[in-house]
């Protein structure tokens, strides 16, 4: 039967560490035209053994997340994107997770992409992209995962990406908790952090300078107020984006302090 030995193709490419395949390559296994590989696909579908992350991608289930209808988001993110050809690195709660310092684990996937990439839902993972400019300049790095290789931003630019971006990383209270974590677990490196601080923001510069400094990560704080010194004689910048400028202005960060920082620690 059509069913049975689609199923056995797929369990076959399992065996063989393939983790996805595209719709040609399915019609070439499965011995049909592209055009009907989604009518045979269908019916695994509803077994939960594969799922299609973007149009002309198959996603092969193992036998333990087939209850789930779906496999983590980390785990075929980055056959999706070069699916989509696009550039991209797992990012701000995300990227903080894998390196031990997420203090409340995300609910999301967060993925930096070069181009514009929908966000979207399959089952139970949440997919939500956002794009960096120069994104391919970015310290990023490689990390081994179950399916192959996924990137990953350094700690450096999880912690600067969190500075950019307070909200997609729960405020600025709980930025300064991963802050604390990652550096407690020896994550942020002085002269990397000052090399990275040169591809952000100013207001970000600052931020994450002076949260530094507010969990006592002097030294850290140091590596990257140089960055911070770029132009002195515009206004300062909000700590919270959108809090409004009220508040006394930090003069060594030149920041609003716009509302309080509480880690969760």
């Amino acid at each position: 039967m059509p069913r049975t030995r689609t199923a056995n193709a797929v369990d076959s490419l399992l065996a063989h560490g393939r983790s996805a395949v595209t719709t040609a390559e399915a019609a070439e296994l499965l011995e049909v035209p592209p055009e009907h590989v989604r009518v045979r696909m269908q019916p695994l579908v509803r077994d939960g053994r594969v799922f299609s992350p973007a149009r002309g991608l198959w996603v092969l289930i193992p036998p333990e997340f087939r209850v789930w209808r779906v496999i983590p988001g980390v785990q075929f993110i980055d056959s999706m994107m070069a699916h989509l050809g696009r550039h991209y690195y797992v990012g701000w709660l995300s990227a903080a997770e894998m390196y031990g310092a997420a203090h409340q684990r995300p609910q999301v996937l967060q993925v930096a992409v070069d181009r514009n990439v929908p966000d979207r839902d399959i089952e139970r993972v949440r997919l939500r992209f956002a794009e960096r400019r120069h994104l391919v300049e970015l310290p990023r790095v490689r990390r081994n995962e179950p399916t192959g290789q996924v990137w990953v931003s350094t700690p450096e630019t999880t912690a600067f990406d969190l500075a950019a971006d307070p909200e997609r990383g729960g405020g600025v209270s709980n930025i300064a908790t991963v802050l604390i974590e990652l550096a407690d677990e020896d994550q942020l490196r002085v002269d990397r952090l000052a090399a990275t601080a040169e591809h952000f923001s100013l207001p970000a510069v600052r931020r994450l300078g002076f949260l530094l400094d507010s969990v006592e990560q002097h030294d850290l704080a140091a590596a990257v107020h140089p960055s911070a010194q770029r132009r002195r004689g515009f206004p300062p910048d909000l700590l919270a984006p959108g809090n409004g400028a009220h508040g006394d202005v930090n003069r060594r960060w030149r920041l609003r302090i716009n509302t309080d920082v509480e880690p969760d620690l």
